[in-house]
């Protein structure tokens, strides 16, 4: 009996895996994020204790008032930044962004978990869907995700690994393809999102530092993003495919794996009440949001996306888009018989919580602590600034913006708040070398995509190490970022490419949206 020769890796697999022993072989990532704050605090010190400066030009998000001013590092170990870490733990804890969202949402979610609905959903999924299309259809719905602003961090990722699973595939590899959808391919999709005309605000403004009259049109970035949705799709699917899922072999931990069954006749019973549950939603939201002057329009520009109450209570309507036909779908099939039983599925979805809060809560202060030094407006402007001072010019600057831009994102987070920072500075350098300020923030959408997937200081990273723990306790920030490097590395060249390309040929990036800026 011939001995079986073990396949082997290649030098890129074999480095994904020394990265993941590497982050795995640190502590628990409560600790590490509290080894971070750590190190936020003395850095800080010594920082300020040099006077660590820079002369920063930002605009503000909410007025657009462009201003100068000097940034400094501020220390966390000087009697006021003490007196802050004290009164503000709570503080930061409550205001972390994920943390309401994330509970919110899932009292809906954990709901339809215990109803069923989900499992049917899942298994009418899995039955309908060839198993070549599965990955492409997690990628691309993590795309269109962004959409409902941050409804994909919280749904998709989890539902990612329940439909992998169901595939008998590595639910990690579908956490992973979610995930890439999600975030990596955050600025792609086939229709306008809430950071649109955010983005589109602040490049106006900067623009106008150069002339006066120039605006920047929300839809002015939508024909390459409609296209990006499609490469990121295909890129997306041929890394989980070719990739992460070879490289994570065969699942190996306990799960129960759902039943293929048929959907019976209770189930299907259920299935037409949710359908009907949720059609009456859906009428009940366009009347709210569709007329001119509805009641969840914007009550001054009547704006559905911008700043918008619908939008502001995004995560409120996906509760109840889950509440609803959930509790219908339990009334159909006979899954639930009374109320207790809806909110005992609410509280045992709070109960599953218990290990995300616990990491939120040192999250929250690592992040808290960051923006509070001032450290990563430093970071931002000596980037922007290092990167003007090479003085390229054409295809090299926005190769370069872009790569800068992906640097700069795994310690600055926020895309408008590092959009506030960088657009003054390169929309109208960008101008005066005869680029638009459309394709300037092509460019920095990018860049700022694809490092989010590989980016602890992203808000949502803590708890996709949680719900990676659900399917491998062992798994921990060594295991996301080497898991998710592969995603970064090709979306970040064949997004660059696609941009190249785009620029070769002339094409408008949107409506009314050119490539050059008369000089």
């Amino acid at each position: 009996m011939e001995a079986k020769v073990e396949k082997r890796k290649s030098l890129f697999q074999r480095f994904l895996d020394g990265v993941e022993r590497v982050g795995n072989a640190l502590p628990h990532p409560v600790t590490i994020f509290f080894i971070l704050c750590l190190i936020v605090m003395v850095v800080s010190h010594i920082c300020y204790k040099m006077g660590v400066a820079v002369d920063c030009t930002k605009i503000d998000k909410e007025t657009k008032e462009v201003t100068n001013s000097v940034v400094s590092v501020v220390s966390l170990l000087t009697p006021e930044g003490i007196r802050y870490i004290f009164e503000n733990a709570v503080k930061n804890f409550t205001s972390f962004a994920p943390l309401g969202t994330v509970l919110v949402a899932m009292l809906g979610v954990g709901v339809a978990e215990g109803t069923g609905l989900i499992s049917t959903l899942i298994r009418k999924l899995v039955l309908s869907t060839p198993k070549s299309l599965i990955t492409a259809v997690v990628v691309f719905a993590g795309i269109m995700s962004n959409i409902a602003s941050d409804a994909g961090y919280i749904v998709l990722i989890p539902l990612g690994a329940l439909i992998f699973a169901s595939f008998k595939r590595h639910p990690m590899a579908g956490i992973a393809a979610a995930f890439a959808g999600v975030s990596g391919g955050f600025s792609a999709n086939l229709v306008i999102g809430t950071i649109d005309p955010l983005l589109a605000g602040l490049s106006t403004e900067a623009a106008r530092m150069v002339d006066p009259t120039y605006s920047v049109n929300p839809m002015s970035n939508l024909y390459f993003m409609f296209i990006s949705t499609f490469l990121i799709t295909i890129l997306g699917t041929l890394i989980t495919e070719k990739i992460v899922e070879p490289r994570l072999g065969e699942y190996k931990g306990s799960m129960d794996e759902l039943k293929l069954d048929k959907i019976s006749k209770e189930e299907k019973k259920g299935m037409k009440f949710a359908g009907l549950s949720l059609l009456v939603l859906l009428i009940g939201t366009i009347l709210l949001v569709a007329p001119k002057g509805a009641i969840l329009r914007h009550t001054e520009t009547g704006s559905i996306i911008e700043h918008s109450p619908f939008m502001n209570g995004i995560v409120f309507v996906i509760m109840m888009y889950f509440l609803i036909p959930a509790v219908a779908y339990g009334i159909g099939a006979g899954t639930i018989k009374n109320d207790k039983q809806v909110v005992s599925a609410m509280s045992k979805a709070m109960a599953g919580m218990g290990g995300y809060l616990v990491l939120a809560f040192v999250a929250a202060q690592f992040i808290a602590y960051f923006n509070y030094t001032q450290l990563g407006t430093i970071i931002a402007v000596k980037g922007a600034a290092g990167l003007k001072a090479m003085k390229f010019t054409g295809i090299p600057l926005i190769v370069a913006f872009i790569i800068v831009t992906g640097f700069i994102n795994l310690f600055m987070g926020s895309a408008s708040a590092k959009w506030a920072i960088m657009a003054p500075i390169f929309v109208p350098l960008f101008m005066r070398l005869g680029l638009s300020p459309e394709l300037t923030q092509v460019a920095y959408r990018i860049g700022d995509s694809t490092t989010n997937i590989i980016s602890p200081l992203m808000s949502y990273f803590a708890l996709i190490v949680t719900v990676s723990q659900t399917y491998d306790e062992d798994s921990g920030i060594g295991t996301i970022i080497s898991t998710m490097l592969p995603y970064s590395m090709i979306f970040l060249v064949g997004w660059t490419m696609l941009l190249m390309v785009w620029f070769a040929l002339g094409l408008p990036l949107g409506p009314s949206a050119p490539l050059h800026f008369p000089i």
